[in-house]
Parts: structure tokens; C-alpha cells; sequence
């Protein structure tokens, strides 16, 4: 009896290290070797994401109010209808029309479409009235608010007012949003195709990984352009033109999450979403014209992809001869500058293999 009892005690008493209870730094260092607290972290994280989420697309798109509108005026504006009219549009627009004068209808069309005006106000004589042409092809949203102030203005001056769109939309894109969910598509899908690259095709070496990124991108851009065109037949699109676009949009969206994948490892994805989708894509004029987003989301847009890829694709399908360098150079740029960055840094890329022999390694 005495021995199994000093066996038990024994057994009961605490041994070194193995008997200690846990301090504080022990159960830290615990939480963090185990999956529970990257599981924790985002469980917050994508909850502020929701709110983010929800949050930049309403405050860009649920009351898009007129801030800044370029428009042409040809004309005596200068006559008693002229001026009632100028007045009553800036008060219907909150004072955001910004009048630019032109000698000649032809001119204020070529403004147009080089996309630097969203209407046209030609004054005719005392008694003739004032035309207003509106270009549903520049922004729907913008059309419309436009219209609707004419309209009102004509009623409450009683000065005939006549409105028209020069540049309609396509019919199989009546609201003008397929070109912001094409190029939606395009973001998405790139960085989304850099994430499964990193998952599934972890051993690519760095040539390897852009390569394919490429790829992917040249047949993603050429399947959506196909897609929207050829199969649905909602958008005559340009087909080249936009394939490549889309195909640059693509590439630079994958490249941007190999970028930050290169910097921040596994938590790349926080600020690719935070650029592309919660910054970028409210900001790109895609869904809601730049002139009625906030001015600083407006002069953001144009500089990140999704603003560059909306507005690169708006005027090769609707103003074709007159597309602008600037998107592309947007693109490219963040494409180049993101390749630049995995180069230089491949080294820290959570990916790759390695290349000696296996006898070298054994």
C-alpha cells in the first residue's frame, strides 16, 4: 500500500518545465502558432469589409448629385430666352453647369466627341426658343439629370425648350451599365486568377507567373468580348479594341495581387480589394457618371484600372476615332509598375521551387 501511494504522489507532483502552469507569454505564443487567430482576424476584417462594401457604393451611387458639367453653348445666349434659360438650368443644377461657349454647332459636336462637354445649348432668336442635346452615350445618369432640368426649366420660364440625344446608347444597353460590368469582370477576374495561381500553381517561377497571368488574361478578355457581343448580342463592341483592353485590364488587376502577395504575403488581398473593388470600381464613372460622383472620388477614378478600363472601353465603343492615350498609359502603369515590384522583391513571393538537381539536395 505505502508504495502504489509515493507512486501515485509521484505521478501527481509537477515535473520541470511539463508541470508549470502556462504563463501569459506561453498562451500568446500558442494562439498564435495555432489557426485560430488568423481565423479571429478575419472574421473582423471581412465584417468591416461588408460595411465598406455597402458603405462606397451607396454613398457614390444611391443619390448621384450634379457637381461639375461641362456644356457647350452656341448661339445668342445673350437674348432675354437665352439668358432665362442659362439661369434656370444653373438653378435646376445647383449652379454646377459650367458654360463653354463655341462659334459653330460643329464645334461644340467635335467637344462632344472628344467627350469634353455633356450637352449642347443652342439659343435661336427672340421666340424660337432654346434646343438642348443631350449625349446619352457620354453618361446616362448625366443625360438624364440633364433632360429633366431642361424639361422643368421650359415649364417654369415658359421658354420652349427642346431636348434631344445626339449619341444614344446601344439598345441592348439601355442604362449604359454593360460597359461598367465588363470591365467589373475584368478586375474581378484578373486578381481573382492571381489568387488561384498562388493556390494551385504555387511552384511557378517568376517568369513562369507572368506568363501565365498573361494568358490568362488574353483568353479571360477575348471570352468576356466574345461573351457580350457575339453570344448576347447587347453591345456591338469594336472587337479588337476591346478585347485588348480588357485583356490590359486583366493583367494589370492579376499583377497588382502578385504585387502585394510579393509584400504583404497572405493578407495581399486586403489592399487589392480595397484599391480595385471598394476605391476603384464606385470611382470609375462605370455605373455613375464622373460629373455627379464627389469631386474626389472623380479625379481618383481616372488613375486607378477600373476607371481607366471604363473609360479606355466608353470611347472605343461609343466615340470611336477620338480614344484618348491616358487610360491605356493608367493601365500599363499600374501593370508595369506591379511587374516591376514582383521582380525586384520575387525573392519574398510565398512561391516558386527549387531548381537544383535532387541529388544536390540530398
Amino acid at each position: 500500500m505505502s508504495d502504489a501511494h509515493e507512486a501515485g504522489e509521484a505521478r501527481s507532483t509537477p515535473h520541470g518545465a511539463h508541470g508549470r502552469p502556462p504563463t501569459r507569454g506561453d498562451r500568446w505564443a500558442a494562439l498564435k502558432a495555432s489557426p485560430f487567430l488568423p481565423a479571429a482576424v478575419l472574421v473582423l476584417i471581412l465584417a468591416a469589409a461588408a460595411a465598406l462594401f455597402a458603405g462606397s457604393y451607396t454613398y457614390t451611387m444611391a443619390n448621384p448629385t450634379p457637381r461639375h458639367i461641362p456644356a457647350a453653348v452656341v448661339g445668342a445666349t445673350d437674348t432675354a430666352e437665352g439668358r432665362k434659360v442659362v439661369a434656370g438650368m444653373e438653378r435646376e443644377l445647383n449652379a454646377s453647369l459650367e458654360l463653354r461657349r463655341y462659334d459653330s454647332v460643329a464645334a461644340a459636336r467635335h467637344a462632344v466627341d472628344e467627350q469634353e462637354v455633356f450637352a449642347v445649348l443652342t439659343a435661336g432668336p427672340d421666340g424660337t426658343g432654346v434646343l438642348l442635346d443631350v449625349v446619352g452615350a457620354a453618361g446616362a445618369s448625366v443625360a438624364q439629370v440633364l433632360a429633366e432640368a431642361g424639361v422643368a426649366v421650359g415649364r417654369a420660364t415658359g421658354v420652349p425648350v427642346g431636348v434631344r440625344d445626339i449619341k444614344p446608347l446601344q439598345k441592348g444597353d439601355p442604362r449604359g451599365l454593360a460597359l461598367f460590368y465588363i470591365s467589373l469582370a475584368a478586375v474581378i477576374i484578373g486578381f481573382v486568377g492571381a489568387i488561384q495561381l498562388s493556390v494551385h500553381a504555387r511552384a511557378l517561377l517568376p517568369a513562369e507567373r507572368i506568363a501565365f497571368t498573361a494568358a490568362y488574361a488574353l483568353l479571360g478578355g477575348f471570352a468576356i468580348a466574345a461573351t457580350v457581343d457575339l453570344l448576347l448580342g447587347a453591345l456591338d463592341l469594336p472587337f479588337v479594341e476591346s478585347w485588348l483592353i480588357l485583356a490590359l485590364t486583366l493583367f494589370a488587376s492579376g499583377m497588382v495581387f502578385t504585387m502585394f502577395n510579393t509584400l504583404m504575403g497572405r493578407w495581399a488581398m486586403l489592399p487589392t480589394w480595397g484599391l480595385m473593388v471598394l476605391l476603384g470600381n464606385p470611382s470609375s464613372g462605370g455605373a455613375v457618371s464622373w460629373p455627379l460622383l464627389p469631386s474626389a472620388l472623380g479625379h481618383i477614378g481616372r488613375w486607378l484600372p477600373p476607371g481607366a478600363s471604363v473609360n479606355a472601353q466608353h470611347t472605343a465603343v461609343y466615340f470611336g476615332g477620338h480614344q484618348h492615350l491616358f487610360p491605356f498609359l493608367v493601365l500599363g502603369g499600374w501593370a508595369l509598375v506591379s511587374c516591376g515590384v514582383f521582380w525586384f522583391w520575387r525573392h519574398r513571393h510565398p512561391g516558386g521551387r527549387d531548381r537544383a538537381p535532387a541529388h544536390a539536395a540530398d
